[in-house]
């Protein structure tokens, strides 16, 4: 059930991206008065699952979900429509208007999905706000992993700011080294005191290579006292409110510290020292045969929401898109250096399905559906032939030299892209198939 709960969210975000796409080409199209052949969601290679026809248009739904496609007549697309562009040009054909016109129907489809996610991030903001996690409120620093150890970090550690920028979502902290090229300059507060060292950017790819990030640090939890749940907890001065900070003599513990000294010390007793408002008490406390002392634990940490009205949720909305856009952009600069090898990390249909939650989430959907609009807007207007940004820096060119590419030229160009395309299709689809059987 939690794969066809994925399966339905990825179609329906997938439709409408596509749908908006295709609609952002084909009403500015129709602006120009250029007529429109076709409006496509998916493919139809030798059959539609569903047309018909108004006007000079078809409308239709095709049956391979690779994306979609509007047919303009009079350009060299996908259809490599070969007898259209050897007739003579005819008035309302895309290759008769100017020249600024038709860059402007190329960038209509990137620019509709990044009004989409521009959207959807503001009525989120509206609705429900940015819940995130204060960098603040981490006054028990970090847990990290030995992939973090090894790059300088220690358990304990406060990160206060990474190349003088500071951390004020716990959540940054990982996009700030994932995302951005080179070493890292990296302020933390350790014992009390600032410290400052640099991650080399080898180790920082490292980390992404062997998928360290997924757990490269949590928030330490301290062992607080919600409440007492046994008499002899009770009898041993253990109050709601404490907080364990030294047991056995042992000091700057968390939970999973003190769990394993509790477990190694069944039917016995432990020190604890335990801070209840300004004062440390030492006291001895019974552990019974299941390694417990028998209290409740309190969750120190709260997540933040920040609330917006109507006409704030705009700038926010935007804001949100926009840091989406550059996160995403640095991504892809690193994927396209060979060196990295982030190329590894590329995911086909099966990698974007499982971005879906395996339950239905109303606010997860749209946050996704966002994120994947950007990512289709930023990769159709990257520069390469058969893509919206192939065909607008050649039409770009000629804005700026007032020369046309020859129609030749431009259908060498869509058949090369065409093939860049499918190669990287198989290639990030195939990197799915791969892990799916190596797991």
């Amino acid at each position: 059930m939690e794969i066809v709960i994925k399966i339905i969210q990825f179609f329906m975000s997938l439709s409408l991206l596509v749908a908006i796409h295709e609609f952002g080409h084909f009403i500015m199209a129709r602006i120009f008065k250029i007529r429109v052949e076709k409006f496509y969601i998916f493919f139809d290679p030798w059959f539609s699952l569903f047309k018909w026809k108004r006007g000079d248009t078809e409308y239709g739904i095709g049956w391979l979900p690779l994306g979609g496609y509007v047919k303009i007549a009079g350009m060299i697309d996908e259809s490599m429509d070969k007898e259209q562009m050897q007739a003579p040009p005819k008035p309302d054909e895309f290759r008769s208007k100017p020249a600024w016109q038709r860059f402007l129907v190329m960038i209509a489809g990137v620019t509709m999905n990044l009004i989409l996610a521009f959207l959807i991030y503001t009525g989120i903001c509206y609705t429900h706000g940015q819940s995130y996690m204060a960098a603040e409120d981490a006054r028990w620093g970090y847990a990290f992993n030995d992939a973090a150890k090894d790059m300088g970090f220690r358990d304990g550690d406060k990160v206060l700011e990474i190349d003088g920028e500071k951390i004020d979502d716990v959540n940054d902290i990982r996009a700030m080294l994932l995302l951005t090229e080179g070493d890292r300059h990296v302020a933390v507060e350790r014992d009390g005191r600032r410290e400052e060292f640099t991650i080399p950017f080898d180790k920082l790819l490292e980390m992404r290579r062997q998928k360290s990030y997924m757990d490269l640090y949590m928030l330490r939890v301290p062992f607080m006292v919600d409440s007492v749940a046994s008499a002899t907890a009770a009898a041993a001065g253990l109050q709601a409110g404490d907080e364990v900070v030294a047991c056995n003599g042992i000091g700057g513990v968390d939970v999973p510290a003190i769990t394993e000294i509790l477990t190694q010390s069944k039917n016995d007793t432990v020190s604890f020292d335990v801070k209840r408002g300004s004062e440390i008490l030492s006291m001895r406390v019974p552990v019974d045969g299941d390694g417990k002392v028998g209290v409740l634990l309190g969750n120190p940490y709260q997540l933040r929401t920040r609330h917006y009205t109507f006409l704030q949720s705009f700038p926010a909305g935007a804001r949100l898109a926009a840091e989406t856009v550059a996160d995403y952009w640095q991504q892809l600069k690193l994927i396209f250096q060979p060196k990295t090898k982030m190329y590894e990390e590329l995911g086909g249909f099966i990698a974007i399905g499982n971005i879906f939650p395996a339950e239905w989430d109303w606010l997860r959907f749209w946050n996704m559906t966002a994120f994947l609009s950007i990512m289709l807007a930023v990769l159709n207007i990257l520069p390469i032939p058969a893509l919206d940004g192939g065909h607008a820096l050649f039409t770009l060119w000629e804005m700026i030299t007032g020369r046309k590419p020859s129609d030749k030229f431009l259908e060498v160009m869509q058949y090369i892209g065409f093939l860049l395309l499918l190669a990287l299709v198989i290639y990030a689809n195939g990197n799915d198939i791969y892990r799916l059987f190596s797991k």
